[in-house]
């Protein structure tokens, strides 16, 4: 697994055990990634768990191939800023912008 998933992975896993549904309720972390038990996870954990799906995509995803999964901490950043690179002045290629 490459390293940009090995953190979020970790995140996920810590979060899962120290929620409700493992901890108190003594539900299997697996069980509480499917739907009956996901509604009932903390906010950070669903928002975890949508963003190890995003980043196992990515791995998948032809056009991030090459490129690789953005880093966890400036990734929403780097969405805003690199849709909009044009508007910005910047130049996609060799030729003029």
């Amino acid at each position: 697994m490459p390293s940009s998933c090995k953190d979020i992975r970790a995140a996920l896993a810590e979060c899962l055990a120290n929620s409700d549904c493992v901890f108190v309720h003594r539900n299997k972390p697996a069980d509480c990634l499917r739907y009956p038990l996901s509604e009932t996870l903390p906010t950070r954990c669903q928002q975890l768990k949508k963003g190890y799906g995003d980043c196992k995509r990515g791995m998948v995803d032809m056009r991030k191939r090459f490129r690789g999964n953005y880093p966890i901490a400036i990734s929403a950043e780097l969405e805003g800023v690199g849709k909009h690179s044009h508007e910005s002045g910047g130049q996609l290629y060799a030729g003029k912008s």
